[in-house]
């Protein structure tokens, strides 16, 4: 039995989808709205108080009643009676299970208590920057009482918890004329009796904090320029240059995915003789730094220094951060204390280029970096108008290292096979490609749609990232004619900058002309190896200085052909260029194989549904060759195997895998057939 929703709760999703759907209110997932109500409890028939609150990991611009976690308010606060005290304040969050009505939605998380105990139908807790700076402010309190008078009260850090919902509680009843609170080091939280006063109260408090920063904060709160920003186009190819070794440095523990950003807030502060100091300081709400780590990662060189030295300073300064957050661990750890998860930068900055944040996938390496940015408007209102003073370090590693933090991380899916690793696809927007760039997406890659038709390569690329938060976050598509030597290293230029480099390089592009060798020209025989064998070789070149610099290793699959090895009829020119890109594949195996590299084929044949190379003419030509419907040509070719069984895309992308998703880690220089046997092409 479904007892029926209020309409308080339709009210609670419309305010946070209007709160979190402008970022100078709250971040990504970060915050909290809840509203209570009486509804029908089902069993007894009786009126019950709810509370409605959105859940552990939810964000408020895209929360559904879904993840909205629903908890008896008698039971709730009933817990106070239970309540043992601070230092086990922990133990109440697995007492909230013990609250929720019904299935109970979504998992309650550790905010609930604020929600709950304080004394109002509707509750925000919020985390905008303007209030942030505030918070974070060396005078604070005093700020607070200047800018807001009584309506807002201070309340002094404390870490998330139940002892915080008592605190503001108590505030909230001790002043019963103010609308909210400034979170010591953290946030904001504001209340009211209805969903539209609650929201009013909100935005009270953000806009009237931006508008005082704005109207009595200094106007160059970071200091001189020091360093100019590089020009958009040196800029980019500064960072491109740059992204594939800072990836591969902060990857040293766990494979890591980036994000690039030159937003003018990021070159406007590193530009700043005052970035240094604060840079150090770290950030300061739990939010921010649980996604940052305490501090990031900053070159200590001038934008136009040589791409050699600042190379060689990223590597110093790496090896040091390494070294500072052991300590910062070991200075800090408890024998109860989670093991350290890593001790590599989220954020690296370098003057006049920007920053790259890094994650375990696009999305959490670019929500990273936005919430870094928070942390610079944070630190330039609190600079404005004071000091930027963040909470302790000993504190920021008491919310890093909660139990209750590491129980969420052990909560996470098991990551998928390519999770962290980025593929560039050749010839992805149809056929192989295309059925290549699905599979690797499926397991957790992201990828490069590349492919002379832009289109095309777009369609794909917004197929795979339709689920996604951004589409971007999972595939891009590039334009490249993979005989351009130009195009090629732009196309590799791009996966960089969108995702920090290259992991799995699929070489799919190609062509057939289907000729004897009487009517074979030159012009057929150039442009084939031109596609396939030049190709090949242009995009495995540029690849690998990516993968080299990136220093983790990686896969380069040629997708060549049954006809490498088969001698057919009507077929010297595709023959012959797919038995080059099956020699290049050993030549190059030999060669990165000291880095790391492994290079594979795949040799398929008669993949006819799907192929661009047969819907483009092959497909007739090879039908009159061999005197069948060309309709009929996929039954014909899989009646002359030893299967019986027709080959699909699909089994191609089937093979990409098995050979780049971890079982087959020792394997380099191999050929796999994907004909379903054809025996006088088997390799000897």
């Amino acid at each position: 039995m479904q007892a029926a929703r209020p309409q308080a709760v339709q009210e609670l999703l419309d305010r946070s989808h209007a709160l979190g759907a402008d970022p100078r209110n709250t971040n990504y997932a970060g915050g909290n709205t809840s509203a209570k109500a009486a509804a029908t409890d089902p069993v007894t028939g009786d009126d019950v108080e709810l509370m409605w609150v959105k859940g552990s990991g939810g964000d408020l611009g895209t929360l559904t009643a879904a993840g909205l976690a629903v908890l008896r308010i008698d039971r709730l606060r009933a817990l106070t009676g239970v309540y043992p005290g601070e230092e086990r304040e922990d133990e109440m969050v697995a007492a909230f299970d013990y609250c929720l009505h019904g299935k109970g939605g979504a998992a309650p998380s550790i905010d609930t208590a604020m929600h709950g105990l304080v004394d109002a139908a509707h509750v925000d807790h919020l985390h905008p920057d303007s209030g942030i700076a505030i918070a974070t402010a060396a005078d604070g309190p005093a700020l607070t009482e200047r800018i807001f008078g009584d309506r807002v009260v201070w309340v002094p850090w404390r870490r998330p918890g139940f002892q915080l919902g008592l605190d503001i509680s108590a505030i909230k009843a001790a002043n019963p004329q103010a609308v909210g609170c400034i979170l010591g080091g953290h946030g904001i939280t504001a209340w009211g009796a209805t969903s539209e006063e609650c929201r009013a109260n909100s935005l009270e408090i953000i806009r009237t904090a931006e508008r005082y920063i704005a109207e009595h904060g200094r106007s160059d709160p970071f200091g001189p320029v020091i360093h100019e920003p590089l020009p958009e186009e040196a800029r980019r190819r500064r960072a491109a240059e740059l992204f594939p070794v800072v990836r591969g440095l902060a990857s040293t523990d766990v494979r890591q995915v980036g994000h690039y950003t030159d937003s003018p807030e990021v070159l406007d502060f590193l530009a700043r003789a005052e970035h240094p100091r604060l840079a150090a300081l770290g950030t300061s709400c739990p939010d921010h730094f649980l996604r940052t780590k305490v501090a990031p990662l900053v070159l200590d060189l001038a934008p136009n220094a040589p791409l050699e030295e600042a190379v060689a300073r990223l590597r110093e300064l790496h090896a040091r951060y390494r070294e500072e957050y052991a300590a910062y661990y070991d200075r800090h750890a408890t024998p109860d204390s989670p093991p350290m998860r890593g001790a590599d930068p989220a954020i690296v900055l370098v003057p006049g280029v920007g920053m790259f944040s890094f994650g375990k996938d696009k999305q959490t390496a670019r929500v990273a970096g936005e919430f870094y940015v928070n942390a610079v408007n944070v630190m330039r209102g609190a600079e404005a108008l004071s000091s930027y003073q963040p909470i302790a370090e000993s504190e920021k590693f008491r919310i890093e290292y909660w139990e209750l933090e590491e129980a969420k991380l052990r909560r996470l899916p098991a990551p998928k096979p390519l999770a962290g690793r980025v593929a560039l696809i050749t010839g992805g927007g149809s056929g192989i490609g295309a059925a290549t760039a699905r599979k690797l997406a499926a397991e957790g890659a992201c990828v490069v749609v590349a492919d002379r038709d832009v289109a095309a390569a777009g369609k794909v690329a917004a197929e795979l990232g339709a689920k996604a938060l951004r589409a971007a976050d999972v595939a891009i598509a590039a334009e490249v004619d993979v005989t351009s030597e130009e195009q090629v290293a732009e196309a590799v230029r791009q996966a960089v900058l969108a995702f920090g480099g290259v992991d799995l390089v699929v070489n799919n592009a190609g062509l057939s002309l289907s000729r004897s060798l009487l009517e074979t020209t030159l012009a057929d025989w150039d442009l084939q190896h031109d596609v396939m064998a030049r190709g090949s070789f242009l995009v495995s070149r540029e690849s690998a200085r990516v993968l080299i610099d990136q220093a983790m290793g990686g896969d380069i699959v040629y997708i060549s052909s049954k006809n490498a090895v088969f001698a057919g009829p009507n077929n010297v020119a595709y023959g012959a260029a797919k038995a080059d890109q099956a020699h290049q594949v050993r030549l190059l195996a030999a060669e990165l194989g000291g880095h790391g590299i492994r290079v594979n084929g795949i040799n398929p044949d008669g993949v006819v549904r799907g192929s661009g190379i047969f819907a483009s003419g092959w497909g007739a030509n090879r039908a009159a060759v061999y005197g069948v419907e060309e309709e009929r040509l996929g039954e014909f070719y899989a009646q002359r195997t030893l299967l019986k069984r027709e080959v699909l895309p699909e089994h191609v992308a089937a093979a990409v895998f098995a050979l780049t998703g971890g079982e087959l880690s020792h394997t380099t220089g191999l050929h796999i057939p994907v004909d379903a046997g054809v025996a006088a092409a088997f390799l000897r």
